[in-house]
C-alpha cells in the first residue's frame, strides 16, 4: 500500500489507495478521493498558480484513510446501529445521536500507518515552509519565540472536507469542523481526529437528512494548509456574482481585519466592496465601497490556552477600510479567472464564492478556498417575482437586506444555540449571529434577522438557499424585537431591510419573460435608485432612459456641493458637524461628492452594460438644494422655484460652476476610469441654444468633450422653445428626451405643484400631443434620435401608442410599466405595419 511520497512534486502510483495526497496532485476530477474544498485547492494550485493566482500549500487525508480508519476500528456497524431511529426533526434525538457518533470516532485511535502517514507529510510541509534561522531575529521576545516555534512546526489550517460536498446545487459549506494556527504533529494529529469526528456534527446530520445524501455514502477528507497570517493583516469572503440579484457581471468582495472566521460566521459587520467585472482589464470599476463597523478581529492567541482569540479592533482600523483600490481590483481579476477556470471545466456557467486572506508579514494575498455559488446558479432566468407591501408601519430595526423577499411571523429571539429547542416552525428567528448549529432550525424559519454580519455571512448564506428573507448586522435586533411579536421582514425596498411591527399584508407578482414581443421602438426604463439597477436590469428592456442625479445626492451624498467645496466658511454649526462625520475618509471635502456620485451612476450604468444609460444631470430647484446639509447658506428664495435658477442656467453661471465642475468629474470618472461609456449625459430645462452651448463648453473645461471617447449629450425637451427651435438644438446635442410633466406645464401654463389646477394638469391634452408631434418630426429631420422619459406613457398607454405611431425612437418607462407598455407597443407596431 502506498500511504504518502517522499516529495510532494512525485504523483502516487495508486490515488485509490493512498491515505495522503498533496494538493498540486489533486484536481476537480478527484472529489470521492479527497472531496470538494480540497479537490478545489488542488485544481487552482495546478491550473491558477502559474497564472499568478496565490493558494497556499499541503495536503488532504483521503477518503480512503477516513473509510480505512472505519473499517479497521470496525465502529461502521456501531454508527448504523445509532442511526437506525434518528428524527432529525426531534432536536434531543439529533444531539443524542451526533454526541455519541462523534464520541465513538474520538474514542477510537487513529490505525498506526494513518498516523505515520500524516506525520510524514506534516513534516515534509514544515520543511517546504521553513525560512532562514536568521529570518525570526527581526523580532525580539514572544515575537521571536514565536517566530521560531512556527519555523520548525509550520502553523496551519486544518479543514474538513467532504465528498459530497461544493456541489453546484448543495454547498454544505461549514457543516464539519476548521481548526487554525494549529501547529505541531500531534496537534495536527489531534485536529484531524476531530475533523473525522465532525462528519457528524448536527448541523451535518441535519443538513445531509434535508438533502437526502446517505450519512454512510459521504467519506471525510482533512486538508492541511499552510496559514496564512491574516491574523496580521486581513481576510474576506467574494463571490463571482452579485448574491443577491444573480447580477452576473459583479465581483462583491468583503473583508475585515484578522482572520477570516468572523466574517464567514457573521462574528463581524465587514467592508463591503462591489466591482464590475466586464470593464476590469484596462480600468478600475469598483462600483460600490460600503464600511463595515469591523468591531472585533481573530488573531492567533500566542503563549495563550486556545488556538486563536477574538480582540477589539482600534477606533482607527473600524474607520478606515480593510483593503485598498489595488487590493480590491486584484482580488475582483482573481475572481474573474476562477470563474473562467471552473465554469470550462464543468463546461457550464460557474459563479464562485471564495474566501480570501492577506498575509500581514508578506503582504501578499491569497485565494484559501473556492466552490461553486449554489443559490443565484440554480434559480429559474424565465421568472420574475416582485414582492410588494401594501402598506408600511412601525419600523423596528434596520438592516443588510438579503434577497427581495418579505416573511412575516411571530419572533422567536433566541441568544444561544443551547436554546434552538424552543423554536417553532413558521417563527421569524432573531438572534446575535448565526452558525452552523443553528441550521436544524433555519430551515423552520420564515425569515431570519441578526444584530451582526454581512452580506456573506452564514445566516445571509444559507437564507438565499433555504428562500427565505433574511436582515443581517441591525446591531440592536435582540433588543428591540421582542419574542412572540408578530413582524415583517421586508427585502423587497432595496439594501437596506426593514422589520416592521405587526403583520402587514403584502403581494407577489409573478412574471414569465418566455416568448415577449419584439418591438421596433426601443424600451427603455426609468431608473433612480443604484440599490435597485442590478435586479432591475433582469427587467427585458433596451438601456435606461432616465437615471436621475436627484436621487443619489439626496439620499446618498447629502450634501451641497458647495458646502463641500466651501466647508470652513459654513455657518451653521450643526450642518458642519454632520458634513465633517460623514466625510471623515476624505482629506479634500468635494472628493466625497464626486466618489459617491460616480458610484451611484456608474452601479446604474454596469447594471446595463453595454446598453445606453441617458443620466441626467441634476435639476433640483433652488427650495430642493437648500434642504440638503450646508444648502441654505447657498441658495437664493425664489418666488417660482420650478421657473427658476434650475438646470442648466446653474451650471455656467459663476455662482455654481464649481459645483457643477464636480458632477463633469463625476462624469469623467465613470466613463474614462470605470470604462463605462455607454453613459450619456443629459442636460435639463435648457432654455436656449446659446445656453447650450456654454453648457458644453463648461463640461470641455473637465474633460467631458463631445465626440471624445464616443461622447454624446442629450437634452432634455421639456421646455416649449426645446420644440420649437429643436432644430437649432440639434446642431447642439446629439439627441433629445422628452420630459412629458414639464413639457405639459409649460404648455398648458400651469404649475404642477398646485392642487388648484392640478385637474388640468393632462398630458393627452391635443396642445400638449401637438408639440410631441412636433418634436418627433423636427428631431427625425435633423438625424437626431428623440425618446421619452417622462410619466405619461406609463400612466397611459394611448399615450404609449400616439408616440409610436408618431415614430419616436425609444419609449422610457417606470420598471413596473416596462413588461404591460411592451405588450402595447407591439401590438401599436403591428396595427401602424
Amino acid at each position: 500500500m502506498v500511504t504518502t511520497t517522499n516529495s510532494p512534486k512525485k504523483q502516487f502510483l495508486d490515488k485509490e489507495r493512498a491515505f495522503v495526497l498533496w494538493f498540486e496532485d489533486v484536481g476537480m476530477s478527484d472529489v470521492s478521493l479527497v472531496g470538494g474544498k480540497n479537490a478545489s485547492l488542488g485544481e487552482m494550485i495546478q491550473q491558477l498558480t502559474p497564472k499568478g493566482i496565490n493558494v497556499p500549500g499541503g495536503f488532504a487525508t483521503t477518503a480512503y484513510a477516513y473509510r480505512y480508519f472505519i473499517e479497521q476500528a470496525g465502529i461502521e456497524s456501531k454508527l448504523r446501529e445509532l442511526f437506525a431511529d434518528l428524527d432529525v426533526e426531534d432536536l434531543n434525538n439529533l444531539r443524542s445521536r451526533g454526541k455519541q457518533a462523534r464520541t465513538l470516532i474520538l474514542n477510537t485511535p487513529f490505525p498506526e500507518e494513518l498516523q505515520a502517514a500524516i506525520t510524514e507529510a506534516y513534516s515534509q510541509l514544515c520543511q517546504r515552509y521553513s525560512v532562514d534561522s536568521e529570518y525570526c531575529n527581526r523580532y525580539e521576545g514572544e515575537e521571536k519565540e514565536q517566530c521560531q516555534k512556527f519555523n520548525n512546526n509550520v502553523d496551519v489550517a486544518v479543514r474538513s472536507s467532504a465528498t459530497a460536498e461544493d456541489l453546484p446545487d448543495a454547498s454544505f459549506a461549514g457543516q464539519q469542523e476548521t481548526y487554525l494556527n494549529v501547529h505541531g504533529v500531534q496537534s495536527v494529529l489531534e485536529a484531524c481526529h476531530k475533523c473525522f469526528a465532525s462528519l457528524f456534527t448536527d448541523r451535518a446530520i441535519s443538513y445531509r437528512t434535508a438533502r437526502d445524501f446517505d450519512h454512510f455514502d459521504v467519506a471525510l477528507s482533512v486538508g492541511v494548509q499552510k496559514m496564512v497570517r491574516s491574523d496580521l493583516a486581513t481576510s474576506g469572503v467574494m463571490f463571482s456574482i452579485d448574491t443577491e440579484t444573480g447580477f452576473k457581471d459583479a465581483a462583491l468582495i468583503t473583508a475585515a481585519y484578522g482572520l477570516g472566521e468572523n466574517v464567514v460566521q457573521g462574528a463581524v459587520n465587514p467592508d463591503e466592496y462591489t466591482v464590475f467585472k466586464p470593464t476590469l482589464t484596462g480600468h478600475h470599476p469598483i462600483l460600490d465601497k460600503r464600511l463595515g463597523s469591523k468591531e472585533i478581529k481573530m488573531v492567533y492567541d500566542l503563549g495563550g490556552s486556545k488556538l486563536t482569540k477574538n480582540v477589539p479592533t482600534s477606533a482607527s482600523e473600524r474607520i478606515r477600510y480593510a483593503i485598498n483600490d489595488e487590493e480590491i481590483l486584484q482580488l475582483a481579476k482573481w475572481a474573474c479567472q476562477i470563474e473562467s477556470h471552473y465554469s470550462q471545466v464543468r463546461d457550464a456557467y460557474t459563479p464562485m464564492d471564495m474566501e480570501w486572506a492577506k498575509d500581514g508579514v508578506t503582504g501578499e494575498l491569497f485565494i484559501v478556498q473556492a466552490r461553486p455559488e449554489t443559490v443565484q446558479s440554480q434559480k429559474a432566468k424565465n421568472v420574475i417575482q416582485t414582492y410588494r407591501l401594501e402598506k408600511t408601519g412601525d419600523v423596528l430595526v434596520t438592516g443588510r437586506a438579503v434577497g427581495d423577499k418579505i416573511g412575516a411571523g411571530k419572533a422567536r429571539v433566541i441568544l444561544n444555540v443551547s436554546q434552538i429547542d424552543q423554536f417553532q416552525a413558521g417563527e421569524v428567528l432573531v438572534t446575535n449571529k448565526t452558525d452552523p448549529d443553528w441550521e436544524p432550525i433555519m430551515k423552520k424559519a420564515s425569515a431570519i434577522v441578526t444584530n451582526q454580519g454581512g452580506r456573506t455571512c452564514h445566516a445571509a448564506i444559507i437564507a438565499r438557499e433555504m428562500g427565505i428573507p433574511a436582515i443581517v448586522g441591525c446591531g440592536d435586533a435582540t433588543k428591540n424585537i421582542r419574542s412572540k411579536q408578530e413582524v415583517t421582514i421586508s427585502c423587497a425596498e432595496g439594501e437596506e431591510g426593514k422589520v416592521y411591527a405587526g403583520s402587514i399584508p403584502f403581494t407577489v407578482e409573478e412574471t414569465r419573460l418566455d416568448n415577449l414581443p419584439q418591438t421596433k421602438t426601443q424600451i427603455l426604463m426609468n431608473v433612480g435608485n443604484p440599490e435597485a439597477a442590478f435586479s432591475l436590469s433582469a427587467i427585458p428592456c433596451d438601456g435606461v432612459g432616465l437615471a436621475r442625479l436627484e436621487f443619489i445626492i439626496a439620499n446618498q451624498i447629502k450634501v451641497h456641493p458647495l458646502a463641500l467645496l466651501k466647508f470652513d466658511e459654513l455657518q451653521d454649526f450643526g450642518d458642519k458637524m454632520n458634513i465633517a462625520q460623514l466625510t471623515i475618509n476624505y482629506p479634500r471635502k468635494p472628493d466625497f461628492f464626486v466618489e459617491k456620485l460616480a458610484r451611484g451612476i456608474a452601479t446604474i450604468a454596469a447594471a446595463f452594460y453595454p446598453k445606453p444609460v441617458i443620466v441626467r444631470m441634476s435639476d433640483f430647484k433652488s427650495n430642493e438644494y437648500a434642504n440638503l446639509l450646508g444648502g441654505k447658506q447657498f441658495e437664493p428664495t425664489e418666488e417660482n422655484p420650478m421657473l427658476g435658477w434650475r438646470g442648466a442656467s446653474r451650471y455656467y453661471d459663476p455662482k455654481y460652476r464649481d459645483a457643477f465642475a464636480l458632477e463633469c468629474q463625476a462624469f469623467k470618472r465613470v466613463r474614462a476610469d470605470m470604462g463605462l461609456t455607454n453613459v450619456i449625459p443629459m442636460i435639463p430645462f435648457c432654455r436656449t441654444p446659446d445656453e447650450g452651448r456654454k453648457v458644453l463648453e463648461e463640461m470641455a473645461q473637465h474633460g467631458l468633450v463631445r465626440g471624445e471617447n464616443d461622447l454624446q449629450v442629450y437634452v432634455m425637451c421639456e421646455v416649449p422653445s426645446n420644440v420649437l427651435l429643436a432644430d437649432e438644438f440639434s446642431q447642439v446635442f446629439d439627441g433629445f428626451s422628452i420630459g412629458s410633466n414639464d413639457l405639459t406645464q409649460l404648455t398648458l401654463g400651469l404649475d404642477r405643484d398646485s392642487s388648484l389646477v392640478a385637474h388640468l394638469f393632462d398630458e393627452r391634452n391635443p396642445g400638449v400631443k401637438a408639440m410631441l408631434q412636433i418634436a418627433i418630426a423636427k428631431a427625425r429631420q435633423n438625424n437626431r434620435k428623440i425618446g421619452i422619459c417622462g410619466q405619461a406613457p406609463s400612466d397611459y398607454p394611448e399615450i404609449a401608442e400616439f408616440l409610436v405611431q408618431q415614430g419616436i425612437n425609444s419609449i422610457s418607462l417606470n420598471p413596473d410599466s416596462v413588461l404591460k407598455t411592451r405588450l402595447k407597443i407591439a401590438e401599436a407596431e403591428q396595427n401602424i405595419g
